[in-house]
């Protein structure tokens, strides 16, 4: 009897104190602080590069993706999750789901996209060094080109307006680039807070009602998934409506320039490829894009009477053409 007991209380012994197997199938934990259009691009971007290298959910790896739907309560619960599901990789969408990629995953490698300043946030302090399970692709809109590309538009407008979210620190972060950079072109900026998406009208009519003379939308997770609502409110009110991110013209902006992000989330997903594949995030740069796009809404422009050069058209990368009938040129 002491004999059988010497072997089966071992056992029972590991069975009740170890934890659970680590799935064998690299998992990748992919999640996004909402809907909003831009990480839209940024997931399939990602999707089609895993796909592009051969990696196939349910085949050589498992994906599990989830959605916020805005509730920050939610996006930390979900990273924390990941990380008890012992996934390979965390893939954080948007500055708040990279701030609680870091704060319960000190060290499953992380890789992130659509993050406006990812060094605010703690990840290092240059794109080599930076903390060594986490690596990316920066987003910092192009905010002075911007400001120009108004300036060019509308030669005698003096007060713009925006609006902005006080608690998505990427969003804090464009306001202070945002008035940093007006004086140079001669701006005042006025900006108005929101707290979620239910706001943005009264805020909206706010800023109308300090006499600004156009809006120049930064670019933040809460607007931009809400963005149509402001899209509607120019349009209203004849006010000219540029966005911070380049599908704002598909809800009512009548320019906007920006990145592409769908080739942001491909970028991603090829560093997560060389991750899965054994790679250190410490050991890979922290990638930035560089091709300002520049998207112009000839329907929007007429309504918010912005009147757009031959040369402007000449350069737009994307035409949409008067009435929504989809792209009148690509580039």
């Amino acid at each position: 009897m002491k004999k059988i007991l010497a072997v089966l209380l071992p056992a029972a012994l590991l069975s009740a104190g170890c934890p659970e197997k680590k799935d064998p199938v690299y998992t990748i934990g992919l999640f996004q602080v909402n809907d909003a259009p831009t990480l839209r691009e940024v997931r399939r971007g990602f999707l089609q590069a895993l796909e592009d290298h051969g990696l196939r959910d349910g085949v050589n790896i498992r994906l599990k993706m989830r959605n916020a739907e805005g509730d920050i309560t939610r996006v930390h619960r979900i990273a924390r999750v990941f990380v008890l599901e012992k996934v390979d990789l965390l893939v954080a969408l948007s500055t708040p789901c990279l701030q609680a990629a870091l704060m319960a995953a000190p060290r499953t490698p992380i890789v992130f996209a659509s993050v406006a300043n990812p060094y605010l946030v703690g990840v290092g302090r240059s794109a080599e060094d930076h903390l060594g399970h986490v690596t990316g692709v920066a987003s910092t809109a192009p905010v002075s080109e911007m400001l120009a590309f108004i300036r060019e538009v509308l030669p005698n407008v003096r007060r713009l307006g925006t609006l902005y979210t006080p608690a998505e620190l990427n969003s804090e972060y464009y306001l202070e680039l945002l008035r940093g950079n007006a004086a140079a072109f001669g701006f005042e900026v006025v900006a108005i807070p929101v707290g979620n998406p239910s706001q943005i009208p009264v805020a909206a009519q706010s800023l109308l009602n300090k006499r600004i003379e156009a809006i120049d939308q930064i670019s933040d997770n809460t607007i931009n998934a809400s963005f149509e609502v402001l899209g509607r409110i120019a349009e209203e009110n004849g006010i000219p409506l540029f966005g911070g991110q380049f599908y704002s013209t598909r809800s009512g902006a009548c320019a906007a320039l920006g990145w592409d992000f769908s080739k942001m989330g491909y970028k991603a997903g090829e560093i997560a490829v060389r991750v899965r594949e054994g790679e250190s995030p410490g050991r890979i740069p922290i990638q930035s894009m560089r091709e300002i796009k520049l998207s112009l809404n000839e329907g929007a422009a007429a309504r918010q009477d912005v009147r757009f050069s031959q040369d402007i058209v000449q350069r737009a990368d994307e035409v949409i053409a008067a009435p929504l009938t989809g792209p009148k040129k690509q580039k």
